[in-house]
């Protein structure tokens, strides 16, 4: 079962942050090039392009944390991440934004070759979803754009 909000904070894992607009505006720009960056790696570096567009997932969840007033806290904060997203849009998303984690990591730190152009594709597409949904939530509009 997720943890709420609360118990994220409680735990350590998450603190309050000042609001700044401009730090959920620098989130949300790392993301929009992330996007761009993976999508133009398809067909040169599939590992690449998944680990790309991981990190647009990321920086996009990062965003809405920043828009929430927090900031991941302590060690493992991609996986902190993951637990507020879990908590504050559910453990679907959740899933999938760890499974993309979980997998990133092999690629880029243990075993090249890993990610076929299909699933990086599928990847692209993913990122391209969760980060317009993230810029839907906190109000800045989606992005529109093809994988």
């Amino acid at each position: 079962m997720p943890m709420s909000l609360e118990e994220l904070e409680h735990d350590g894992l998450i603190r309050r942050l000042p609001a700044d607009p401009r730090r959920v505006e620098e989130a949300l720009a790392l993301a929009t090039r992330d996007l761009s960056v993976a999508g133009s790696m398809l067909t040169v570096d599939p590992d690449w392009a998944y680990a790309i567009a991981y990190n647009a997932m990321l920086q996009a969840a990062r965003a809405l944390l920043f828009a929430d007033g927090f900031r991941p806290a302590g060690k493992n904060q991609h996986g902190v991440v993951v637990r507020f997203v879990a908590a504050h849009i559910g453990s679907d998303e959740a899933t999938r934004l760890d499974r993309l984690r979980r997998k990133r990591h092999i690629t880029v730190n243990d075993t090249a070759g890993t990610i076929g152009e299909a699933e990086a594709q599928a990847a692209v597409a993913r990122a391209n979803a969760f980060v317009d949904l993230i810029r839907g939530m906190i109000g800045t509009g989606p992005v529109l754009r093809d994988p």
